[in-house]
């Protein structure tokens, strides 16, 4: 009798549905969808703006190329009102109107915001308010209907990154020294709160979810954290999936899921609908808490034990400090957040059960080293710009879905 063959379901992927190469184009430093339209606007290291609208042919061709004085560094897409605000390597912040056809861009106003490169930028339409970062250390916020410069707050370190709450008028800046900054602002003052600190590295990109009050961060430490701002109970939740820098988050509130990208072209796509524990805090210790062996630091054990010292690592699901012998097992604990194979001791190896290793994130392979991302939530569709000058655009309906 033949043996039955049972194989695993093909994981759903993210489907390329067009690419964009152009040998005049420098790298994309950010890329927006054009709504109701099959379109793309992209601002570049070259100084231009473009929009490449699908042709007939099915290939993407550029609609409007438009130069600024300076290398775009970053960029705002307002959909409501058409408006996109371009910062530069020279600190300067350019004001566009979009034609309704797309075929047009009209200049507004420059906004003299920064002395050196513009790193982050947000606009509030609401209240008719620009904020922007910049590698001058600085988040400078204007009013758009005068232009005027309403204030500015110093940073202990580069800004990166920007995220704006326009309810609360929380500002949240990503540092290069690993911290995030939180500011609340008014038109002409700010006051400043205490910063989350979490990352041992800069961080690179941020995500704010206003419904669920959640603010979301990735960094150089190959490491995204949720931080529960709505609580104010100090909640963090760390997730670790990716092998390198984080490039860019998305969260989707419709499905629940949170998208990251790293530089080397992995996508990662969380299930945030689960509960989720907190990773524990690691504890200290001058001996392994399980064999009682001295760590390499205490002398006087060490002397009066005739031993060598050991070195001191952690359990990542208890935290406890334990010698290299009492935590040689590997695991994964998605519902700690870590999607690899990580140390723990070999009480808590013991307790992690098959359905505790359920992965709860999708992993998928985008083949370019991605510079920025951005998504389209209505449609489900995916930008990626990388650093071979290539814009790829995804269909995302198979990785995101209810």
């Amino acid at each position: 009798m033949a043996a039955e063959i049972k194989t695993r379901p093909p994981q759903r992927q993210p489907i390329l549905m067009n690419r964009i190469e152009d040998q005049t184009l420098d790298i994309t430093t950010m890329s927006t969808f054009t709504p109701g339209e099959e379109g793309i606007i992209t601002v570049s290291e070259d100084k231009s703006i473009r929009i490449w609208l699908k042709r007939e042919t099915g290939q993407y061709w550029p609609s409007v190329c438009h130069f600024l004085t300076s290398p775009c560094s970053t960029s705002y897409y307002d959909k409501a009102s058409q408006t996109i605000f371009i910062g530069q390597e020279s600190g300067d912040i350019d004001e566009f109107v979009v034609a309704d056809d797309y075929n047009r861009v009209t200049h507004q106003r420059k906004y003299a915001a920064h002395t050196s490169k513009v790193t982050g930028c947000f606009y509030d339409a609401k209240n008719e308010v620009l904020l922007s970062c910049g590698k001058d250390k600085y988040i400078i916020w204007h009013g758009t209907k005068t232009g005027q410069r309403f204030a500015g707050y110093q940073t202990s370190s580069i800004p990166l990154c920007l995220q704006y709450d326009p309810q609360s008028h929380y500002v949240f800046s990503g540092l290069s020294n690993g911290e995030i900054a939180i500011i609340q602002i008014d038109k002409a003052d700010s006051k400043a709160i205490n910063p989350l600190k979490g990352h041992s590295s800069a961080v690179t990109c941020l995500c704010w979810d206003p419904e669920n009050q959640i603010l979301y961060s990735g960094s150089s430490d190959k490491l995204v954290i949720m931080w529960d701002i709505g609580s104010k109970t100090g909640r963090a939740i760390e997730l670790q999936g990716h092998r390198n820098k984080l490039v860019s988050i998305h969260y989707s509130s419709s499905t629940r899921q949170l998208l990251s990208t790293s530089c080397e072209g992995s996508l990662v796509v969380w299930n945030m609908e689960i509960k989720r524990n907190e990773t524990p805090l690691w504890q200290e210790s001058n001996q392994c808490t399980k064999c009682k062996q001295p760590f390499f630091w205490n002398f006087r054990q060490m002397w009066n034990d005739k031993t060598i010292g050991l070195r001191q690592h952690h359990c990542r699901k208890c935290g406890i400090a334990v010698c290299a012998a009492c935590s040689s097992d590997r695991t994964t604990i998605p519902l700690y957040g870590f999607e690899f194979d990580v140390r723990v001791c070999q009480e808590c190896f013991r307790s992690v059960t098959e359905q505790d290793r359920a992965p709860t994130a999708t992993f998928h392979e985008l083949k370019h080293s991605v510079v920025t991302s951005n998504i389209d939530h209505d449609r489900n569709w995916f930008v990626t710009s990388g650093s071979d000058r290539t814009l790829k655009l995804w269909d995302l309906k198979e990785v995101v879905t209810n």
